[in-house]
């Protein structure tokens, strides 16, 4: 797989998200075959694995340890803090940025990964209730220490990106990218940062151009549109497990009419003998050299397809005809 670097080390150009093998897109996966797949991703080049305190109230970061045994040294662990995701009886997100969280949640992610260091640690979402510079000023700490390499931020404006960058350096952020959500880029109308899951109604700006300008990377997470921009999501009848059911682009009406958008990214497909999975994932990876998507995914096949797009170069002419396609339907969250 082609490379692309993260502070100073060459990972793979595409990552994995490991979010669903706890859950959250219907059952989670068995934990056998989950563990399975992560290797056989570090096997296929994928080298930079993203998980999280919050998903699966720290299952999803035991897995991601387990997979890891004995081949640490192959792979770049990003994980986050500052979030609990509560799944019953319904969906509920708690922020929460104190500095007695993120340091204790620190020593917790440590203990389930199975190593002595994060790679990267994101502060998950920003909390209202504490100053970022507080919040940040207590991951800076952990950096000190010893215990975390680089820190994060994630679904943040350019703003406050560059607020947390004058007190420590912001190596990375990850942010929802895809060709029906491009608030990262500073798109206007429509696409605009106006997601409930992230700057709480402020404009986003152009975040990934920020991390051009500064050192860090750009992470898209749900690249594929939370697996809509692959094509084979046709109806809304989901598992009461994933949160999907109750998105409001997955809704019957707003399924069909998204369907344009699709229908662009397969045209792109056919012209290169390619899947639309790989064509949605290769135009985040032309936002920039820095831009490094993290889709996800608990199949096998799925797992192959997706890194598959590191070696598909999109046209000028490709790249136009994608950026042209219609808003979608529906807001994200």
């Amino acid at each position: 797989m082609r490379k692309r670097e993260f502070a100073g080390t060459q990972v793979g150009a595409i990552g994995l998200g490991c979010m669903g093998m706890s859950g959250v897109y219907g059952e989670a996966t068995d934990d056998e075959a989950s563990v399975a797949l992560i290797r056989e991703a570090l096997d296929h080049g994928v080298t930079f694995l993203d998980t999280a305190q919050a998903y699966g109230a720290g299952h999803n970061e035991t897995l991601v340890g387990r997979a890891l045994a004995g081949r640490r040294d192959e792979a770049v662990v990003a994980t986050k803090t500052g979030l609990i995701i509560e799944t019953t009886p319904t969906w509920k997100i708690i922020r929460d940025g104190s500095p007695e969280f993120v340091t204790a949640s620190a020593e917790e992610s440590l203990r389930r990964l199975g190593t002595d260091v994060i790679d990267l640690y994101y502060l998950h979402r920003v909390d209202r209730e504490y100053p970022l510079a507080e919040t940040w000023g207590a991951m800076s700490g952990l950096v000190a220490a010893g215990k975390v390499r680089r820190l994060g931020l994630s679904e943040v404006s350019a703003a406050q990106a560059a607020e947390a960058h004058a007190i420590h350096p912001v190596a990375a952020i990850q942010s929802e990218l895809s060709l029906w959500t491009r608030d990262p880029l500073g798109v206007p109308g429509a696409l605009a940062g106006t997601s409930p899951g992230a700057t709480e109604g402020e404009e986003m700006g152009d975040v990934v151009g920020w991390c051009a300008a500064n050192g860090a990377v750009f992470v898209p997470y749900s690249p594929l549109g939370r697996g809509y921009l692959t094509g084979t999501v046709t109806s809304a009848d989901f598992q009461s497990s994933d949160f999907r059911g109750g998105n409001p682009r997955f809704q019957e009406d707003a399924l069909k009419a998204n369907m344009a958008i699709v229908d662009v990214v397969r045209t792109v497909a056919e012209r290169h003998d390619a899947t639309p999975a790989q064509v949605a994932i290769a135009w985040t990876l032309a936002q920039g050299d820095h831009v490094i998507p993290i889709p996800g995914t608990k199949k096998r096949h799925y797992l192959l397809d997706n890194a598959g797009a590191a070696g598909l170069d999109l046209t000028a002419a490709d790249l136009a005809e994608l950026d042209g396609v219609p808003d979608p339907v529906g807001t994200r969250y």
